[in-house]
């Protein structure tokens, strides 16, 4: 399909997801607008990545969550390769390792294979663990959706950034190196030519395109992003991302320029409409340190899970998010935000100890969490020989999740 002249990014997304939906060339979901588009013949253009040499020799791969990259997903399951998925909006963490059981059937697969799983949904879940960033995770191939590409492997995404902010992380965390190839499947008819001045310096460049019709290797010169611009986030981005903010601790530990694009404004107090945790300047008095979670030490188990380590900024609402997404939803929540703390309260003790080993390097901001088992004390170390749960020891509220 041509171009209107003089157009920007947004204007030839608009063109693509239009002409798509008025030729019934997308697939469900519809409407493709907003989305990176499924299209009718995916799962064909995904087999095209058999074809290609680095996916044979790939041992690691990150493939985005988009529907119309199913195909490469089951593909690199059943080729028994380590497949990474990024976290939905990066809300929990950077990626999820999907695992399929051992002897997993055809049907299995495919469920590993679909959105479900990097989603945390019931039904899937047990087969998706976090991957945290002290991990050494070595990617060797990234597939990443698209809304327009060109011949020239120039890419246009939904207009979100989230791709290219997975991949600056990437770079930033070790797990990818200048010649790690980057592949995008899309209908034929997002290929197209994109004009060179609508790229900019963190956009993602592709070294291969696949379609129903073809296998096009871009040759690709334009330099990839070499970490994240820091320059380029906002504090409304840093607030919705906890991990964002781990690795700007950890590149400013480092020495790094981690300035964001609009902290001046805000040191200056001209920003007071970005959410108060992120304020960059703290009040006077300094915050107390969190109650550690009680020793697990040798006592009986409970259903019952201490949070830990909790910033005295977190919300309630961003640990309820961070549990519903790694699938460890307790029955009822008791939040003890000014202690550092929060109780998880499960049906029976098995439950929790799953949730234990689900919550494992979980971060809210920059903070690792401490994440253990609560213990009831035995009944001989209470006056009258009582058995009693875990309590705090003020009266906090009861959050239903």
């Amino acid at each position: 399909m041509e171009l209107r002249t003089g157009v920007s990014k947004q204007d030839i997304r608009e063109q693509i997801w239009d002409y798509m939906e008025s030729r019934n060339l997308a697939d469900f979901p519809r409407p493709v607008h907003h989305r990176i588009p499924n299209f009718k013949g995916s799962y064909l253009a995904c087999q095209n990545i058999r074809d290609l040499e680095v996916f044979a020799r790939t041992r690691e791969v990150k493939v985005d969550p988009d529907k119309p990259l199913e195909g490469v997903r089951l593909l690199a399951l059943q080729s028994k390769k380590t497949l990474l998925v990024p976290t939905p909006r990066l809300r929990t963490g950077l990626f999820n390792k999907i695992t399929p059981p051992p002897g997993a059937t055809k049907d299995v697969l495919r469920k590993c294979a679909t959105s479900q799983v990097s989603a945390g949904a019931k039904a899937v879940r047990n087969y998706s663990s976090p991957v945290g960033l002290d991990s050494r995770v070595l990617v060797d191939l990234v597939v990443v959706g698209s809304v327009a590409v060109s011949e020239k492997g120039w890419r246009i995404g939904k207009g979100e950034g989230y791709a290219d902010l997975e991949y600056a992380m990437m770079v930033s965390m070790g797990a990818v190196s200048p010649e790690t190839p980057v592949v995008t499947i899309v209908h034929d008819c997002q290929v197209i030519d994109i004009p060179e001045a609508l790229l900019e310096d963190h956009d993602l460049t592709v070294d291969y395109v696949l379609t129903p019709t073809r296998v096009i290797a871009t040759g690709c010169e334009r330099p990839k992003p070499t970490g994240i611009l820091w320059s380029k986030i906002s504090w409304e981005v840093m607030g919705k991302i906890p991990v964002l903010q781990s690795l700007r601790h950890r590149e400013k530990q480092a020495g790094k320029d981690v300035t964001l694009r609009d902290e001046p404004r805000r040191l200056l107090g001209a920003s007071s409409q970005q959410p108060a945790h992120l304020t960059a300047v703290r009040g006077p008095r300094d915050p107390p340190l969190p109650e550690p979670c009680p020793a697990q030490g040798e006592d009986e188990p409970t259903g019952t899970v201490c949070v830990g380590n909790l910033p005295r900024d977190a919300r309630v609402s961003e640990l309820k998010r961070a549990l519903r997404e790694l699938g460890a939803v307790p029955q009822r929540l008791t939040w003890q935000g000014p202690r550092g703390r929060a109780l998880l309260h499960y049906q029976n003790p098995a439950s929790a100890q799953q949730a234990v080993s689900r919550l494992q390097g979980l971060r809210l901001g920059a903070a690792t969490l401490t994440v253990a088992l609560a213990r009831r004390q035995r009944a001989s170390d209470l006056p009258g020989g009582r058995v009693q749960e875990p309590q705090p020891d003020c009266r906090p509220a009861v959050a239903d999740l």
